[in-house]
């Protein structure tokens, strides 16, 4: 599909919006270069970004303090976890510039309104996929947060939360022993209980770890607990439609006290996978991935083929319907978006 013209108004306005984006990033520039050249740059220094404002990043230094800085216009965009090499303002001690980031482990990244991929998080260690009975968590999105963790080639852990509810949806503690079974790492608890509580504390207790899932499911409860300094806003549950709102605005690094940091994103209902390609999918579904080998035609879609080794799998009990119907669902969607592309 050809795209549509644009007319002589429309582009006239973006050529402005263009325009002043370039402005602003040539004065942030000529306001560093002032800086540097007047030699009120302290000397380079390790940091870390723990918050993103736009416009102005706050960097932790090693003595624990932190700094509001600018950043150079020739970096990639910055996120929380990136360590950065920076530079303090002699004349506003509250000050800084960040000159360089450091190569990074890993990098958590997700597609934004127009599907462009844009990071979020930088060198996470795992990301913690919370589930819960109420509102209850379909087992599609948590195979949709798999394949996204695959993309980005993070550790994924299935925490079941509000385990005290599971009278509500029963049949996910058979769900969480069958993504076990595949080689998942998984995690029952409730934070009302002190042992569960603890649970969590010892799985985030090295690294730097991300939670992620639907509205409501308890993620801004347990970073409240892990963090009871942090004044973490806990949304309520809409007694209206059963899910949770949206609490949290920016991503943001905490230093938990008993060990470990923690990044808070904003809550997300649905991770988008327009961005993955069939390597992630087939990651995402190893037990789809293993007997797809034995199809007998190389682009087998598994849905009405003949000596199907998925089909086959299945009738023996190798693999689960709903995995395969989790699969077909994800693959589906994202090519119904490369068409529309």
């Amino acid at each position: 599909m050809s795209k549509r013209k644009l007319t002589r108004q429309q582009q006239f306005r973006i050529d402005k919006v263009q325009q002043e984006r370039l402005s602003r990033v040539q004065k942030k520039d000529q306001f560093i270069e002032q800086k540097i050249e007047s030699g009120s740059l302290g000397p380079a220094q390790n940091g870390l970004i723990v918050a993103h404002f736009g416009a102005t990043i706050d960097v932790e230094a090693s003595t624990g303090e932190l700094v509001r800085c600018h950043v150079r216009s020739n970096l990639p965009a910055l996120v929380t976890g990136d360590q950065v090499i920076w530079h303090s303002d002699t004349q506003n001690d509250e000050r800084g510039i960040i000159s360089a980031v450091q190569d990074r482990r890993t990098i958590l990244t997700r597609p934004d309104a127009r599907g462009k991929l844009r990071p979020v998080a930088a060198n996470i260690d795992r990301i913690v996929i919370v589930v819960a009975p109420a509102p209850r968590t379909p087992v599609n999105l948590i195979d949709r947060y798999l394949v996204a963790t695959a993309h980005d080639d993070i550790l994924p852990v299935i925490l079941l939360n509000k385990y005290d509810l599971i009278d509500q949806a029963p049949e996910m503690q058979l769900e969480l022993q069958q993504y076990e079974a595949l080689g998942y790492q998984t995690l029952i608890a409730s934070i009302k209980d002190p042992d569960g509580l603890k649970s969590i504390q010892a799985l985030v207790a090295e690294g730097n770890s991300v939670f992620v899932g639907q509205s409501g499911v308890g993620k801004s409860s347990i970073i409240a607990e892990l963090l009871p300094e942090a004044e973490i806003r806990i949304g309520e549950i809409s007694e209206a439609t059963g899910k949770g709102r949206h609490t949290t605005t920016t991503a943001k690094l905490y230093h938990i006290p008993s060990g470990g940091q923690l990044i808070d994103s904003p809550g997300i209902r649905e991770f988008g996978l327009w961005h993955t390609n069939p390597e992630d999918l087939a990651r995402g579904f190893p037990d789809v991935d293993q007997y797809a080998a034995h199809c007998k035609f190389n682009d087998c879609t598994h849905t009405h083929e003949p000596n199907c080794g998925v089909k086959v799998a299945i009738a023996d009990g190798k693999i689960l319907q709903r995995r395969l119907d989790s699969f077909l669902s994800i693959r589906n969607s994202v090519d119904e978006v490369v068409m529309r592309n």
